[in-house]
């Protein structure tokens, strides 16, 4: 629009309605949106960009793709921009970005967040596990000082399967045998006294050393010490990799031992289960999403659209 125009069109604003001023501000939303979701895509982005094709860092500027600047690479002529190989590439309606992360934030259903934002429930679905597969790799590198291990097992879900490898339960329904079993999946949930969480779906059935050396090892400081409970896996597992290790007997009734416990962690147990009862069961191939999801929320550590935007697409700065 021409500058004269454009000054002719702000003359005229007192003059609408306030029917007329609200058809304008929904009318002007998305763009708005499509605004804030390009600035803060390219104000956390510090690192040089690279072709994901060929990883060369030679390119030039080539134009604009829904907002955002598009690149075009020196070595091999592709053509990318910001949001290349990341989980959010080829995704549609950019300027609605913002205010669906806000839904998540407050933990809507697939279809409230839908209705609210008006997409549709597939659209929904779908952006809901493009933005955590990135946001779920947001966790701590190290577990320093105290950190607490314990395991939470929730029954397998095929939610959403167009097939299934076992016969239908009834409203989830519940294990077909007592205790704890192969029809169970494994969280292990490690958490440091200062609060940070990892969090890991290790398997189905009870969790074995093998797993710990997996999953439990690498996010774990050399000199730290690890409280568990009476597991047997457990002291396998800090024998052989050689850590302090401290455990409460559970089955004795021994609760706490100066300090020595797991409160932190089963206080997280419970904050997590009560969190998941709202999706009314969750699908065991996305469990882990809704992991990350979970710490992202915990303590209000992602408290923004804008950080969990940044989070999604593998800048985790603040």
């Amino acid at each position: 629009m021409r500058p004269t125009g454009f000054t002719r069109l702000l003359r005229s604003l007192p003059l609408l309605t306030r029917q007329q001023r609200a058809q304008l501000a929904a009318a002007l939303r998305p763009a708005v949106g499509l605004d804030s979701v390009c600035a803060t895509i390219d104000d956390a982005r510090t690192a040089p960009l690279c072709c994901p094709d060929c990883g060369s860092s030679h390119h030039y500027r080539h134009g604009t793709n829904r907002g955002l600047q598009r690149y075009r690479c020196r070595a091999c002529g592709r053509t990318f921009s910001a949001l290349s190989g990341t989980p959010l590439a080829r995704l549609r309606h950019r300027g609605k970005w913002l205010d669906f992360l806000k839904e998540m934030l407050e933990s809507r259903s697939v279809r409230a967040a839908a209705k609210l934002i008006g997409v549709h429930r597939t659209t929904s679905f779908r952006w809901r596990h493009r933005f955590l597969d990135g946001a779920r790799r947001d966790q701590p590198e190290r577990l320093a000082g105290i950190a607490e291990a314990d395991e939470l097992f929730l029954l397998e879900s095929q939610k959403g399967a167009r097939k299934l490898d076992r016969p239908a339960r009834k409203r989830g329904g519940v294990a077909r045998s007592r205790g704890i079993t192969h029809e169970h999946d494994c969280v292990l949930v490690a958490r440091d006294r200062g609060g940070q969480t990892c969090s890991f779906v290790t398997g189905r059935a009870a969790v074995t050393a093998r797993q710990l050396h997996r999953h439990l090892l690498p996010v774990l400081d050399p000199d730290v010490l690890l409280v568990t409970d009476g597991h047997p896996a457990y002291r396998n597992f800090a024998r052989q990799a050689r850590i302090a290790h401290a455990f409460v007997n559970v089955r004795l009734g021994e609760r706490v031992r100066g300090a020595i416990h797991v409160q932190n962690v089963n206080s997280y147990h419970q904050r997590l289960r009560a969190w998941l009862s709202r999706f009314h069961g969750v699908a065991s191939r996305y469990l882990p999403n809704y992991l990350g999801w979970r710490w992202a929320l915990d303590g209000e550590r992602i408290a923004s659209p804008e950080r969990f935007l940044r989070a999604a697409i593998g800048i985790f700065h603040t």
